[in-house]
């Protein structure tokens, strides 16, 4: 038979247990509050202005009503993808230098510029780009808004790569390297494929962190109120529309504010959907 002293432990296990399991999912709703606070005043807002004309329309003059941010959200598109294209790949090639060849003296001098890097402000990477690139070309460009951004995304790709191309076994690599497969291509082939959900995980949480930018571009891209799909010049963006509107002291345009923020919040939201759905059938496939 169990002693009363056994029954009294199992009960006080029993409880610690409740309270440690209470306490984590009250800090898990409390964390998540602010979110959901955010995605629904958002909604709340901006819902009333999603039409046609949103997604067809430059914005009007301000203090007209009507119009769209149709020139912002094909801009935005344009400077994150060549932001991305710039970005992902410094930042993949850096995180896997650190991770695989990078524990040197040159190593942690990478490593602390990269973490120096993470922590500069956006409008001083915004001012540098202008110094670099819009001073050079005397004009403002969707170029130096991607420059920027995509200066911004290596830090947060390369440290996440590093972290998690450390977290593959090293049996994996000693096994490639025993059939004789030479050590970069074990590291493409072999190391980084396994530890690709990882990798995402790091460009999503980079795209997102650059999608919503204004600082960056106003020094940069700009902004247009106009169709410009010509890289070379000044380019409409959601954010730099979105804080155009803000600014403005009318209600119509607050409105457009509102439902341009909707806009960009769902663009991330799929981007990060479709990135991730994409990346798992690869991932599935290659196993």
């Amino acid at each position: 038979m169990p002693s009363p002293q056994s029954h009294n432990i199992k009960w006080t296990r029993r409880v610690s247990n409740y309270f440690a399991l209470g306490t984590i999912t009250i800090f898990a709703l409390i964390v998540t509050v602010p979110l959901f606070l955010i995605l629904g005043t958002v909604v709340y807002h901006g819902i009333s202005g999603l039409n046609l004309d949103f997604f067809t329309q430059n914005p009007k003059p301000m203090g007209e009503a009507g119009g769209g941010m149709a020139n912002a959200i094909v801009g935005s598109l344009m400077i994150l993808a060549m932001a991305s294209a710039i970005g992902v790949p410094f930042g993949i090639g850096t995180g896997i230098y650190l991770a695989e060849f990078g524990r040197n003296a040159y190593g942690n001098v990478v490593r602390f510029t990269v973490d120096v890097l993470n922590g500069v402000p956006s409008i001083v990477i915004g001012l540098t780009a202008y110094a670099l690139v819009v001073v050079t070309q005397k004009h403002f460009s969707a170029t130096a808004g991607a420059i920027a951004l995509g200066i911004m995304m290596v830090p947060t790709v390369s440290r996440t790569t590093e972290e998690v191309l450390l977290l593959v076994p090293h049996t994996i690599r000693e096994a490639a390297l025993g059939l004789g497969i030479p050590q970069w291509r074990t590291t493409l082939s072999v190391v980084l494929p396994s530890a690709m959900s990882g990798v995402v995980t790091g460009i999503i949480l980079a795209f997102a962190r650059i999608a919503g930018e204004t600082a960056p571009l106003l020094f940069t891209a700009l902004g247009n109120r106009f169709w410009n799909v010509k890289i070379g010049q000044p380019t409409a963006a959601l954010p730099l529309q979105i804080y155009l509107d803000a600014l403005s002291p009318y209600d119509d345009d607050h409105r457009l504010a509102w439902t341009g923020a909707l806009v960009l919040i769902s663009m991330i939201v799929l981007a990060t959907v479709t990135f991730r759905f994409v990346t798992s059938r690869g991932v599935k496939e290659a196993g």
